[in-house]
């Protein structure tokens, strides 16, 4: 059994670890300010005796006080994913992922923890190269209106690369591709939570651009598996986690509209700034170094989806 501490584990990608690391056997530490996750997505595990929730703020030593120093990883997931939030919330966003991933490193270093940060293929911005591989620099905009994800993802990563090579704490980075399944908010303001919601409503599935912008979808089953692969490694990465099979936004509705039966137009929108016209991981790495790769078609994991937002939204 380990201890682990999972930091936003009451949102989306992290109620999903925290259920699969009980399902492990771990004693599990979640952490969030609820913000943006909500214990509503660690209902199936509240009564858990191997779980324990904090109400707290990575960005504040206090927290830290009220962990166990017997900790043996520190999953990082504190931050606001949804573009809808960060960019209510910017300076706490960039807070997040500069004061709160320097409290993780403090606490790695009393400890002797390992940090497994979720970062994000935001850092690869609009990418001139594709798919993208993790030796790319990327093309990122630092004062765009993704900036504060973006830059605050690039600086946590920054910050505990350096960590690493200079307090000797072991550090795992996933990058981590779009990623869907149940317990996404409706309100996320992402594609897959946009259009499942669009459909089931009946409203007109909105597509920006021409819809021929690509992406790449990830189960969160999937992602998770990626996740603890990563943990368990002791490699620092960083690993790409996402699926290959890339997809066209607009084939995406057209797909989110036959799964649900909608009568749902598709309507094309003006394209936002800074939108990426493209973004497919190249996971080489990970299969190589994690023994990872992605195993559930985006249609099976969008049945399981849209499941999920018709019994609970």
């Amino acid at each position: 059994m380990k201890r682990v501490v999972v930091a936003g584990g009451a949102g989306f990608i992290g109620s999903h670890l925290v259920d699969s690391l009980l399902k492990l056997g771990h004693a599990v530490t979640v952490i969030d300010n609820l913000h943006s996750g909500s214990l509503s997505n660690l209902g199936a595990v509240l009564d858990h005796p191997s779980l324990r929730i904090v109400k707290g703020d990575i960005c504040e030593k206090k927290t830290f006080d009220q962990i166990d120093a017997d900790v043996t990883t520190f999953f990082n997931l504190a931050s606001p994913a949804s573009p809808f939030l960060y960019q209510r919330w910017p300076l706490e966003t960039l807070h997040a992922g500069s004061t709160g991933v320097w409290n993780i490193i403090d606490f790695s270093e009393l400890t002797g923890c390992r940090v497994v940060q979720a970062s994000t293929s935001e850092v690869y911005g609009d990418p001139l190269i594709h798919p993208q591989i993790e030796s790319y620099f990327g093309n990122v905009n630092p004062v765009g209106p993704r900036s504060c994800y973006d830059e605050s993802k690039r600086f946590a990563e920054a910050a505990l690369v350096a960590a690493c090579q200079s307090k000797g704490l072991s550090v795992g980075i996933a990058r981590i591709f779009n990623t869907y399944g149940p317990r996404l908010s409706p309100a996320d303001g992402r594609v897959v939570s946009n259009f499942v919601r669009q459909a089931l409503s009946g409203e007109p599935l909105t597509v920006f651009g021409d819809g021929k912008q690509t992406r790449s979808f990830c189960y969160v089953d999937d992602l998770v598996r990626g996740l603890i692969s990563l943990e368990g490694s002791r490699e620092l990465g960083p690993f790409n986690l996402g699926n290959p099979t890339e997809t066209e936004v607009i084939e995406l509705a057209a797909l989110v509209k036959s799964l649900t039966g909608s009568g749902s137009v598709i309507e094309l929108m003006p394209l936002p700034e800074d939108d990426p016209r493209v973004r497919c991981p190249d996971i080489r790495l990970a299969q190589e170094r994690l023994g990872w790769s992605p195993t559930v078609a985006l249609e099976e994991g969008l049945v399981q989806t849209i499941s999920w937002f018709r019994s609970n939204t």
